[in-house]
């Protein structure tokens, strides 16, 4: 079972994580999402476990608990339907993007809907 867990601390390590989540069970991977450009945490992440019973076990117990001073959220990981990613460059589908422009896939808009004239 792949399971997601939020709200790390900065500092936490994959070791730590590794660690906590073995006490319910056998570990296959575990990664801490980080920011391609400075390798900072981003606060997330994921670990696999193969027993599915362990890995509920270790989301009962683990959801909610304090690390660090932090309370954590652990639960199932479910993959989004590929057509839900999000895309960060929004200008692929038209628009001009920014306040007042619009241009992502939802469709245009204003950053002040009551000045529809444009600009704020």
């Amino acid at each position: 079972m792949n399971i997601f867990v939020g709200s790390l601390p900065w500092s936490i390590e994959e070791a730590d994580l590794r660690e906590s989540f073995e006490a319910y069970g056998t570990v296959d991977s575990v990664k801490i999402v980080t920011d391609k450009f400075t390798g900072r945490s981003k606060g997330f992440g994921f670990v696999e476990m193969p027993n599915d019973d362990e890995a509920q076990k270790a989301i009962d117990e683990l959801n909610g608990a304090t690390v660090d001073g932090r309370t954590i959220v652990v639960n199932k990981s479910e993959p989004k339907p590929e057509g839900e990613r999000r895309s960060f460059n929004n200008n692929r589908s038209g628009g001009s993007g920014g306040y007042n422009g619009g241009g992502n896939s939802r469709g245009g808009g204003s950053y002040n809907d009551r000045n529809s004239g444009g600009r704020y």
